[in-house]
């Protein structure tokens, strides 16, 4: 493939913005964490020098941190500095034999998966790649797989970047549209809407010291129990994952919300809770009864849903919207008081809703904020990555979610077929990430490797999601 372009920039002794904290945070000799997103095509790839070229074009253009890597300036800090950009050093394509059944690729894609996760991105370069795979796998025709420092930004700002590359498979010059947020109605009745305020700010009040309390101690001491979704052992960041994906019908996830009033994350964590707790519960009886904490991911934004890259880079305003503005909720599983005449999974959904609505009405996330920023402030970066590879370490898994577009998208007139993404090199033994696409919900499970059966896994969550729907369905 014939990739001899440089992609001119400003010149490498121009110092463009300094690092955030949190990308200071995330690329450090304590915490390095990237994000993978593949995208997968519903026609083989012919052309992959084209396809790698119109990436480029595109890509580069989004934001400066893409032609820029990470230095120090006089007073220690962190910027970004602008380089000249080499096609050749970012984009891999690769080589697998040739006519094997889509069934053997499948092994050589996971396979590719895990040492590419386990390889470190170069300090000395910006901080990205995209692999091409044109090989047939079960799930598609073709892969590219986007990977990206998460110092660049948080899932939404990169996914954000991801999709200014590709557009609208029915009509190019029109916009992807993703779904809107509705926002809660307040009670008419101002007396009753007072009375319920004050009753809330003592009950956040109270929340607040027990879980702020909490979250130290869990970041600092307290590490969950070993367990078959964690192992505790040392140096997970560097070591082989197993990377998987499935769909569920957005239609269906839709019908539990409906039926249970609940929100469609309420009824995605749930599926996610249930189907960790049937796995945990099949591999090993005495664990049944142990108490996992699961770090949620949570937006900060005060917006419902992504807003055009073009916003977010050039708009004074919006520029504020790229980068890292997410943090996290340690969340306990609901435990599993299984048996064939009292179980009932549309409760452990309510239940699952109600910790997780507990944990975000306090201030804890705010008070995590100004302990981060005082770490960062006066013992450095080092010391704020510690804490929070402790906060990761400590908890037995990872939940995130993205939403994505509504309209089937193309990428340099490739259709595509689905996409997932997962963070990589994080100390956990388990990963759970959601993506919308269309009318399917993709369920991305990241697990170590040798510990924890992605298969028995996957038919774990999809358990739960049937065990959920049928409940549904029957209680209509």
């Amino acid at each position: 493939m014939d990739l001899r372009v440089k992609v001119e920039c400003v010149q490498d002794v121009e110092i463009s913005e300094p690092v955030s904290p949190t990308g200071q945070y995330f690329n450090t000799s304590v915490l390095s964490i990237s994000l993978i997103c593949i995208l997968e095509f519903e026609n083989p790839i012919d052309d992959a020098s084209r396809l790698a070229l119109h990436i480029i074009d595109a890509f580069l253009h989004i934001n400066p941190r893409f032609s820029s890597i990470m230095v120090e300036d006089k007073e220690g800090g962190k910027c970004w500095k602008r380089v000249q950009v080499t096609v050749e050093d970012h984009i891999k394509v690769a080589c697998f034999p040739e006519g094997l059944s889509s069934e053997s690729y499948d092994h050589y894609f996971r396979d590719y998966l895990s040492k590419m996760a386990m390889d470190p991105l170069p300090q000395t370069k910006p901080l990205w790649e995209i692999h091409i795979i044109k090989y047939p796998t079960s799930n598609a025709s073709g892969n590219v797989i986007f990977k990206l420092h998460h110092s660049l930004g948080d899932g939404y700002s990169l996914m954000g970047a991801l999709l200014s590359c590709l557009q609208r498979a029915d009509n190019p010059s029109l916009p992807l549209t993703f779904p809107v947020l509705r926002k809660t109605i307040k009670p008419e009745n101002e007396l009753k809407n007072l009375i319920s305020v004050i009753a809330q700010s003592l009950t956040g009040a109270l929340n607040t010291l027990f879980d702020f309390g909490w979250s130290i101690l869990k970041s600092s001491f307290l590490e969950d129990s070993r367990s078959p979704i964690h192992s505790g052992n040392e140096g997970l960041e560097f070591g082989p994952i197993n990377i998987m994906a499935m769909a569920f019908s957005m239609d269906q996830i839709k019908q539990i919300k409906s039926r249970l009033q609940v929100t469609i994350n309420d009824v995605v964590n749930g599926m996610i809770f249930l189907g960790t707790r049937l796995y945990m519960d099949l591999t090993s009886k005495e664990e049944r009864n142990t108490r996992p904490t699961a770090l949620v991911v949570l937006n900060t934004r005060s917006i419902g849903a992504y807003k055009s890259v073009i916003e977010m880079v050039q708009n004074k305003e919006a520029k504020s919207l790229w980068g890292n503005q997410f943090t996290f909720l340690h969340v306990s599983l609901p435990e599993l008081y299984r048996n064939d005449e009292s179980f009932n999974p549309l409760k452990f959904i309510k239940q699952t809703q109600t910790i997780i609505r507990r944990k975000r009405n306090t201030c804890t996330v705010y008070l995590t904020g100004v302990l981060l920023e005082y770490l960062r402030k006066y013992r450095g970066p080092e010391v704020t990555a510690k804490y929070i590879h402790g906060i990761i370490k400590n908890s037995s898994m990872g939940v995130s979610n993205v939403i994505g577009p509504l309209e089937k998208m193309t990428l340099s007139n490739q259709r595509v077929k689905g996409l997932y993404y997962m963070p990589i090199n994080g100390p956990q033994s388990l990963t759970v990430t959601t993506i919308s696409y269309m009318d399917e919900l993709r369920v991305a499970v990241g697990t170590e490797k040798g510990f924890i059966d992605p298969e028995k896994f996957q038919t774990c969550i999809e358990k739960a999601f049937n065990m959920i729907f049928d409940a549904a369905v029957k209680s209509e």
